[in-house]
């Protein structure tokens, strides 16, 4: 029988369409042309790939991977996919299940392009088992399953019956069992029983029988030959006991991303005279490096494949069960093919059988018109919440630590330091002794001691008072920290001042200057320098108000000519913690968010988990939105935490509504999230991950106007900040919390609206990169 291969483009070759022992309608079909007969022969086989090409790395040093592969299962029967490891076998099963993209080529999966609408792949038509064990260690065998049920479509009852007959065949531990507490080989039964679950059409197993026991190994093996007797069951099988695989219909021999034969085992046995498939393996390797090594010598391209290793590579092939033997055989397909008004095959239009396959897709995930299942949902919500519940860290990391930030920064910041020491010098001439400890004055309308007098109004609580003999040793002992300032009162302090008072623009320069109290200070501390200013300030203001007031003058003498009002908005005395607590707030809130999500998706990924939910017909959409709405209950939580302690407990200002302020923090806390999964799908290791989240949280601090207002900023920087996600939502909270705003103010809304439009460009490019990603 002629190989289709063979046609020129456009020739009509045989065979023909079927006739009326298939069609069921006694009418002579005309021959069909090479490009028809190549389409409708890819549509009747399980996996046909042609012409493939994958490699990784740069254009200009690409690491190929597969290298013009071609590959052909029928269906209804085993392949089995041998090779060394990193020959490409499980790239090559990758892009058979629709994870990753050839860079040329084609593959067809059960009649469709993997990815495509309606194909069924990736999706419930295809059971994947990885390399890697793949499992949520967290769950039960029962949850596992359930989980993979709900995905692919079953109801509980049918999940339920179909857990029973895989628990007894695969010799399974109580379905209670934690994943993580059994042993390797019972993970990968488990494994192994969920690509098994749904009863799928195509089965590919990547290793499934290693570290298994010889007897299960042979179950397994009879299981998979039984399934596909009836020629709707479709197995590709990759395996290092290259013996076992004498069990498969047709054997694929993989090295170095080619394809060295693809036949019946016994076939090559017979071929090269070996008694075991391994001589056939080693025989064939040997004649690619010499072939290669005769294509170097006489500058043959490197891309020419070794097609003359691939024996009887047709498009349509059948296995029968007398010898196995790879042919053309169109008279055992059942297809009805759709002819044009010519009575040409119409290939633009699917068989029955492939709109059947095509309805099935479409039944499968509910409806072609919905993006998605309550199903999957379902399975994905259960997943995160109990990943979640089960994992203790976890939970005191969500709930306990924003409560414990609250705390702390309630507690340390925006409080006046005490026991901040004061070196004084007190010379005046009726205090001469040395203990300086002993500063006694009279009350009342008295003028004698007035440096004792004012020394006694400064706040105890703030300031501890050190009494030195002079001022070189006050300012040495600022000099060694052992004190935060100095104070100096000259020998007749007293009378200057009171000559001060009585001359008052008559005063001389010698009597202005014997009437100052001298101050040296540790401005190292900005803070701390500040404060004592003021309180020496106040105290000093305290002090004249006392002796006018015990001399029966109006104290308000003492006021400085300004006066201010009841502020507009805040108090006369302002406090640093409601300045700094509605950034705070939205802080903790966001970069918890942050934490929580930046490593979900990696620690999936390179547990495989990520890749089996895809294969299963889960899409990064889904995934997202399951998170989202996890994450939406969690952020209820935490906000309510937050704001109890700091509103309630700390008893922090907040003048405005207190739904709008829940809101901003839940929306800045979901925008912590999308950013999340920006991290998480961009990087590819936990660790960079964590680098590129703690290297945000810096310069969003300082740039959002938190612990600094904005305006102190250079222009450059006050344009930069003012696009950050944090910087107007602080803006917004700080608003409505001190000034009692309502959204109708532009300071209010621009920072929701600035948060919600974060949130969806952070879930549109972790979108973006997902979908690329799969690729």
């Amino acid at each position: 029988m002629a190989l289709l291969e063979g046609s020129t483009m456009g020739e009509r070759v045989e065979p023909t369409v079927p006739g009326p022992d298939l069609v069921g309608v006694n009418v002579e079909r005309p021959p069909l042309t090479h490009q028809q007969s190549t389409i409708w022969n890819k549509r009747q086989q399980a996996v046909c790939v042609r012409h493939a090409f994958k490699h990784y790395g740069s254009k200009k040093k690409p690491n190929h991977v597969l290298s013009n592969l071609n590959m052909t299962v029928a269906k209804g029967t085993i392949y089995g996919l041998l090779g060394a490891s990193g020959c490409g076998k499980t790239t090559l099963l990758s892009c058979i299940v629709g994870r990753r993209r050839l860079n040329t080529g084609e593959i067809w999966v059960l009649g469709g392009k993997p990815g495509t609408r309606g194909s069924g792949v990736p999706g419930k038509r295809v059971g994947y088992m990885p390399q890697e064990i793949a499992l949520y260690g967290e769950f039960t065998i029962k949850e596992t399953m359930m989980y993979f049920g709900w995905i692919f479509g079953m109801d509980s009852k049918e999940i339920y019956e179909r857990l029973q007959f895989l628990l007894n065949f695969l010799d399974l531990p109580s379905q209670n069992r934690m994943v993580k507490n059994l042993s390797g080989g019972q993970q990968r039964r488990v494994s192994f029983a969920v690509a098994l679950m749904h009863d799928p059409e195509l089965l590919i197993l990547d290793e499934p029988t290693v570290g298994v026991d010889p007897l299960l190994r042979q179950s397994i093996w009879n299981h998979l030959v039984q399934i596909t007797k009836d020629g709707n069951k479709t197995v590709i099988i990759t395996t290092h006991y290259i013996e076992e695989a004498r069990q498969a219909h047709t054997i694929g021999l993989m090295r170095s991303g080619k394809l060295l034969a693809e036949e019946s085992p016994h076939v090559l046995l017979s071929m090269y005279g070996c008694t075991s498939l391994e001589e056939v393996f080693l025989k064939l390797s040997r004649k690619q490096v010499q072939v290669g090594a005769a294509q170097s010598d006489q500058n043959i391209s490197n891309n020419i494949s070794l097609a003359n290793l691939n024996w009887a590579k047709k498009d349509s092939i059948s296995v029968t069960e007398e010898s196995g033997v790879v042919g053309l055989n169109f008279h055992q397909s059942k297809e009805v093919l759709v002819t044009d008004s010519n009575g040409h095959l119409d290939m633009s239009k699917p068989t029955s059988s492939s709109k059947r396959n095509l309805q099935e897709a479409c039944d499968d995930c509910g409806s072609c018109s919905e993006w998605t299942t309550t199903g999957k949902i379902k399975a994905l919500l259960q997943k995160n919440f109990l990943r979640m519940w089960r994992n203790v860290g976890v939970m005191l990391f969500i709930f306990a630590l924003p409560v414990m930030q609250v705390i702390l920064f309630c507690l340390a910041i925006g409080g006046d330091p005490k026991g901040l020491k004061l070196a004084i010098v007190n010379h005046e001439k009726n205090y001469t002794n040395l203990t300086y400890q002993e500063c006694n004055f009279e009350k009342g309308c008295k003028f004698g001691n007035l440096s004792c007098r004012y020394l006694d109004t400064l706040n105890t609580s703030t300031i501890i008072k050190q009494y030195y003999p002079d001022p070189d040793a006050a300012r040495l002992a600022v000099r060694k920290g052992e004190a935060w300032g100095a104070l100096y009162f000259t020998e007749n302090y007293t009378d200057a001042l009171v000559a001060r008072m009585a001359l008052g623009k008559d005063a001389d320069e010698e009597t202005l200057e014997q009437s100052e109290v001298r101050v040296w200070l540790d401005m190292s501390n900005q803070q701390i320098g500040i404060i004592l200013q003021r309180d020496l300030q106040l105290a000093y203001q305290n002090f004249t108000k006392d002796i006018l007031r015990d001399c029966e003058h109006n104290e308000d003498l003492a006021e400085i000519p300004i006066s201010f009002k009841a502020p507009i908005y805040g108090s006369n005395q302002p406090s640093f913690t409601d300045f700094v607590a509605p950034g705070v707030i939205l802080t903790i809130v966001f970069f918890l968010a942050v934490a929580l999500t930046s490593s979900a998706l990696i620690i999936e990924r390179m547990e495989g988990l990520l890749d089996r939910s895809w294969v299963a017909g889960v899409t990064p959409g889904e995934i997202l939105f399951s998170h989202v709405v996890t994450q939406f209950v969690v952020m209820c939580g935490q906000t309510t935490l937050v704001l109890i302690f700091m509103i309630l407990v700390f008893q922090v200002e907040c003048r405005g509504d207190i739904f709008l302020v829940i809101v901003i923090t839940i929306l800045q806390g979901l925008c912590g999230m999308c950013f999340g999964f920006v991290i998480s799908a961009i990087c590819e290791l936990e660790r960079n991950a964590i680098q590129l989240a703690l290297g945000s949280f810096y310069p969003t601090l300082l740039l959002s106007g938190v612990i600094w207002p904005i305006e102190g900023m250079p222009t450059v920087l006050r344009y930069i900040s003012t696009f950050l996600p944090l910087t107007l939502a602080t803006t917004s909270l700080r608003a409505m919390m001190t000034r009692g705003w309502s959204l109708v103010e532009p300071d209010v809304y621009y920072g929701f609206i600035s948060t919600m439009v974060w949130i969806v460009l952070f879930l549109t490019i972790s979108l973006i990169v997902l979908k690329f990603k799969r690729g």
